[in-house]
């Protein structure tokens, strides 16, 4: 390959890498959870969650000894999948970033926090 093309093919791929996106390591902002522990309705929030990643909700992750947690509300810029089970299994519900905060009917124990492309 002759020089000029080498540089020509080094700089287009620089220029490649330069502008793709970066991955995000965490969604930005914060969400928020309802859950119950001793009889009392308690608060919870995630703040600058990972990305993507699933996350069990401490605070209710043994089905056992603890209710589900409920009307979540994400105020992240990512989009939230909240699942029914621990470790983002069995039913779930996709939450818009910065949406609306969801009825106290909504169940969760688990969320997966991911940016659409």
């Amino acid at each position: 390959m002759r020089p000029r093309h080498t540089v020509a093919a080094l700089l287009g791929a620089l220029a490649l890498v330069v502008t793709l996106p970066t991955s995000a390591n965490a969604a930005t902002g914060a969400f928020h959870y309802k859950f119950v522990e001793d009889g009392t309705v308690r608060y919870a929030t995630l703040h600058d969650p990972g990305s993507p990643a699933c996350i069990t909700l401490p605070e209710v992750a043994d089905d056992d000894t603890s209710k589900p947690a409920f009307a979540p509300y994400n105020d992240t810029d990512a989009w939230a999948m909240v699942f029914t089970d621990a470790d983002c299994s069995d039913d779930s519900w996709t939450l818009k970033p910065h949406g609306k905060p969801a009825t106290d009917r909504l169940k969760v124990r688990s969320v997966y926090f991911f940016h659409r492309v």
